[in-house]
Parts: C-alpha cells; sequence; structure tokens
C-alpha cells in the first residue's frame, strides 16, 4: 500500500502503455492531447516522480544552486529542426530559470567552421560554463571543442555529432540505424532493379553522413549496386535540391524512388509534381513538420522517419545543468533519442492509394524495417 509509485503505476492509471507514460515524461512528440492530459493526470494523482526528479527534489531549491551561464550553437538550418529544437531549448529555459540558469543561443549564418569558431569564442567571452552545439564535423571544431574542454568547459553535441573531439556525451539519433531502417523500408516498395536519388544535406556534417552511409550500405546488403543509387548533396538549399530533382527525373534512367536525408522535402516533391511523376516515384524522407504532414495526407510523400528534435534542444542542457550545479555525471555513450514510427503509420493511413497495401501488409514491412541491425 505504502510503496512508491511507479511508470507501471501511472500507465494502469492512465489505461495506457509504459511507452506512453515514458514519452509524456519526455515531453517527445506524438502522443494524442487526451492521452497526453490522462498521463498527467494519472501523474498527479499517483504522485509519481521520476528517478531523475526525485534526486532533484532533494536539492531543488534555489539557494541551493549557484547561478550557471549556459551556451547554446546552432548551425544555419531552418524548417521542422529550427522550430522543435528552438522549442526544446525554450523548455528547458524555463524549466532551469528557478536553478538560476542563464541561457545564451548562438547561430550560424553559414557552414563555414571558422564561423563556428568565433561563435563559440563569443559564448566563452560572454562566460559560458557548459555549451551545446551542433556544428560541422570539422578538424578545427573538434580542437576547439578540446581547448574548451582544457578550459574547464563542458561540451554536449546534438543532432550531428563530433565523435573525434573530446565532447562529454552526445545526443541524437542513431543515425546509421535510422538510415538503415529508410532503406529497409523503400526496398519493400520498389523492384530489384530499381534506381535510386538519394539526396543528403551536407556530408561535412556527421549526423548526415552517418545516415546516408547506413542507408546505401542497407541498399547494397539488400541486393542494390552502387549504380543503382545516385548521391547527390544539396546543402538544404531549395533551388539545389529542385535542380538536381528535376535533372535526375529528366535523365535517361529516371529514378524510381527519391532518398531524402535532407531538409528540402518540399523542393523534391514541387520538382516531382512539375515532371508529372507524382505517384510514379517512391519518395522518403526524415522529420516531421505540417509541411510534411500535409504531403502524407496527399500522398507526394510516402514515408517518414521522425526524431525527437524537442528532446535534443532541451536535454543537453538540463544535462549540462545537473553536471555543473549537482556533480551529475552524463552518461558517456549516445544518449540515443528513439526512432519513431508513428510517421509512418500516418503515411500509408493517410495516402490515398493506401488500397494497394493492407494494413498487415504494413505493419510486418514496418517490423521487419525496425529489427535492422546495425
Amino acid at each position: 500500500m505504502n510503496k512508491r509509485p511507479t511508470i507501471q503505476t501511472v500507465a494502469e492509471r492512465a489505461g495506457v502503455s509504459r511507452g506512453t507514460v515514458d514519452r509524456v515524461l519526455n515531453n517527445r512528440s506524438y502522443v494524442r492531447a487526451d492521452v497526453r492530459e490522462r498521463v498527467l493526470d494519472a501523474i498527479r494523482e499517483t504522485g509519481y516522480l521520476s528517478p531523475r526528479e526525485a534526486h532533484r527534489q532533494t536539492a531543488d531549491r534555489p539557494q541551493h544552486y549557484s547561478p550557471v551561464k549556459l551556451g547554446v550553437l546552432l548551425p544555419n538550418w531552418a524548417g521542422p529542426f529550427r522550430e522543435e529544437v528552438t522549442r526544446g531549448i525554450e523548455s528547458a529555459r524555463t524549466k532551469l530559470s528557478g536553478r538560476h540558469a542563464e541561457i545564451r543561443v548562438c547561430t550560424c549564418e553559414t557552414d563555414i567552421p571558422g564561423e563556428a569558431i568565433t561563435l563559440l569564442d563569443e559564448l566563452l567571452e560572454w562566460g559560458a560554463q557548459g555549451i551545446a552545439l551542433c556544428a560541422l564535423n570539422d578538424i578545427a571544431i573538434e580542437a576547439k571543442v578540446g581547448e574548451l574542454a582544457d578550459s574547464g568547459i563542458p561540451c554536449i553535441t546534438f543532432n550531428s555529432d563530433l565523435p573525434n573531439s573530446r565532447r562529454l556525451c552526445f545526443v541524437g539519433q542513431d543515425y546509421a540505424k535510422s538510415g538503415r531502417i529508410a532503406a529497409e523500408l523503400l526496398t519493400k516498395c520498389i523492384a530489384p532493379d530499381a534506381h535510386v536519388l538519394a539526396l543528403a544535406g551536407n556530408l561535412e556534417y556527421h549526423g548526415h553522413r552517418t545516415r546516408l552511409d547506413g542507408f546505401c550500405s542497407h541498399m547494397r546488403e539488400k541486393g542494390f549496386s552502387s549504380s543503382q543509387i545516385d548521391i547527390g548533396e544539396t546543402y538544404n538549399d531549395y533551388r539545389v535540391t529542385y535542380n538536381k530533382v528535376a535533372a535526375a527525373l529528366g535523365s535517361a534512367t529516371p529514378p524510381d524512388a527519391i532518398y531524402m536525408a535532407n531538409r528540402s522535402v518540399t523542393a523534391c516533391i514541387d520538382a516531382v509534381r512539375a515532371a508529372g511523376y507524382t505517384g510514379r516515384v517512391r519518395v522518403i524522407a526524415h522529420d516531421m513538420s505540417p509541411g510534411r504532414a500535409e504531403m502524407l495526407r496527399e500522398g507526394t510523400l510516402d514515408l517518414t522517419i521522425t526524431q525527437d528534435l524537442f528532446r535534443q534542444g532541451s536535454l543537453p542542457l538540463t544535462l549540462l545543468c545537473d553536471l555543473l550545479q549537482l556533480g551529475a555525471q552524463p552518461d558517456k555513450d549516445q544518449l540515443s533519442t528513439s526512432i519513431s514510427i508513428t510517421s509512418l503509420a500516418v503515411a500509408y493511413c493517410c495516402k490515398p492509394s493506401v488500397s494497394f497495401m493492407s494494413a498487415s501488409v504494413f505493419w510486418s514491412l514496418v517490423l521487419s524495417a525496425l529489427s535492422v541491425k546495425v
């Protein structure tokens, strides 16, 4: 009767799975509003505290915290990344304000490594005691992270890692597996002799490169030769993406499928539509936005694989605050956010041409994709 409530206690009270409770606790997307409210009610009614919150509760009084300054370095990316990561940062700002944490965000305007280094210096001059960054996988930036570590400034990478640097840890998706899942799903939808156009954003970002490598590696394992996969780099630019897709569709061997490992999905769909290939070429992408949700509903985009960008914006700041104020070291291993299949289900459930695939076939496709090994 007096046992401390657990996630299972909350799940049973709310009538949901433990996974759903976990998504609510970590502010993850794709939980219906009514379900989220039911879970929150169950948390309040049972008095449940997560292990980390229980630890903080003993010290969660303003006078126990020394003021701390945290910096964030963002790349020059717009769209879902900017929106969701910024939302996560603002959530952390609100949550950590009671712990006297001040947060400053610097955003790059270019992909020039020197600009990122200059902004890191600006954060250092401002007095940043810890920095969360998403930056180019460049040797100069890695060296800068090492210099910061020598100065006692811990750095946590998010979304795109700097694996050879002295960063404290990485918060993001398992991009190799994400790319392999995309390949597994795509091979279920195209013929063995199909041609694929794979477009990445900027291969100087570790996340982009790793995702594309995972995709190409698994495509080869499934019997697709390198000659069947045309790889391009678009720097997440609308015009560059549109022109590359248009050129590929107008070639002697137009692609049967397009893998969008970059952020300019709208440009791809516009080029496909202009070329008259809507419904004739499969398109698979990453991440979710209102625009992509509409593409899924109208059937111009077949699949999208999501990641928890909100958490990538908030968690690094919380970890830095815990380290600097509580002495709590983050896990040295990759703190990988989940790979969601919710949008995959939305893709087929909302797609007008869903009649060609039964629900049982779709879910067997998803399960086989999620069983892919890295």
